[in-house]
């Protein structure tokens, strides 16, 4: 098969074509996807999963996985909501919310990469204790009389068009995302590392301080989300963005991030968040309930494990009956006397 044929169908080239097709088929058959209205309430619903999937995609692919971001966010929202109602301005509550993310992530990472503890059991425990410290924080209220421009910047769009405003500084840092991971010797280094850590460490890389680096640039994202979740739905409350962690975690695997590490894009990544994005939309504008939603996101969680494999497994049957089809003929045997 040829070689640009073989670039054609990778899973992240696939996905990018089924988000495709997939707003072809939404703006010619489903009313209402296509005015500004809900293709700025597409984006601007997405933008929390794809502001984690950024550095989550990193973190998978070094091999390694953060299932408490979305208990960050519901923290630095409950810290947000509590240090508003005690007087702070917003310009002091967000620094230290992204403050609160570093240090979660450090917890993590520190558990991870000091300890040797596997990271999906011990974000498992943290996304427990992370949730309910925020409950603690601010118990049951909801703060919503948060200032009108950060309400406006938060859920406004750029002029006229269908764009939120919040959507630009995404793709600031959606690009230094992207150079980090594809153009620079730190992410070369963590495509190695999720390849095979052993052999990483032998050629001198720090695995352990990338790592903890990692959980704590992941921490500190998701503690950003939080606070533009609070801003977006103009409310912050200590169960804000239950849930988000498999929505992120089945959008970035479904772009063909590998979970075991070492393979994927950023591109993909980013395509799967909005495919998941623009199909969750789909059904809301067709009145599917919310659990249907949750069912179809699960299945598509285990298509995105599942996908990639079966990809790469036909990929290597092929490689290896072309390897088969060109070697010589074996030499022939010398008849043997009997």
């Amino acid at each position: 098969m040829p070689e640009s044929l073989t670039r054609a169908i990778r899973w992240d080239t696939v996905v990018g074509a089924l988000l495709i097709v997939l707003l072809l088929l939404s703006f010619g058959f489903v009313d209402g996807f296509g005015n500004a209205l809900n293709l700025s309430f597409l984006i601007g619903n997405t933008l929390p999963i794809a502001l984690i999937a950024l550095p989550m995609t990193l973190l998978v692919v070094s091999g390694e996985i953060d299932l408490s971001v979305a208990s960050t966010a519901g923290l630095s929202g409950a810290v947000m909501g509590a240090l508003w109602n005690q007087g702070m301005t917003i310009e002091a509550i967000i620094p230290i919310c992204l403050l609160l993310g570093v240090v979660c992530g450090l917890v993590n990472g520190l558990l991870v990469t000091r300890l040797g503890l596997p990271s999906l059991a011990v974000t498992i425990g943290t996304l427990a204790a992370y949730r309910g410290i925020a409950q603690i924080v601010l118990g049951s209220d909801a703060v919503t009389d948060f200032p009108s421009q950060y309400l406006d910047f938060a859920a406004g769009r750029v002029g006229d068009t269908f764009l939120p405003q919040a959507f630009l500084p995404f793709l600031a840092l959606l690009a230094i995302a992207v150079v980090t991971l594809h153009a620079t010797p730190f992410g070369r280094s963590l495509f190695a590392v999720g390849a095979n850590e052993e052999a990483a460490r032998f050629a001198g890389i720090r695995v352990r301080r990338q790592k903890l680096l990692l959980f704590t640039v992941t921490g500190m994202t998701a503690s950003l989300t939080g606070v533009f979740w609070a801003l977006h739905y103009a409310s912050a409350r200590y169960d804000n963005a239950t849930g988000l962690e498999l929505s992120v975690v089945a959008a970035v695997l479904l772009g063909g991030i590998d979970f075991d590490g070492g393979k994927g894009t950023l591109g993909g990544a980013i395509a799967g968040v909005f495919l998941l994005g623009a199909l969750q939309n789909v059904m809301s504008l067709k009145d599917v309930s919310a659990q249907s939603q949750i069912v179809v996101t699960g299945i598509l969680l285990v298509l995105s494990v599942l996908g990639p494999r079966v990809a790469r497994q036909v990929s290597a049957a092929r490689a290896g009956r072309r390897a088969a089809s060109g070697k010589p003929p074996a030499p022939a045997r010398a008849p043997t006397s009997t």
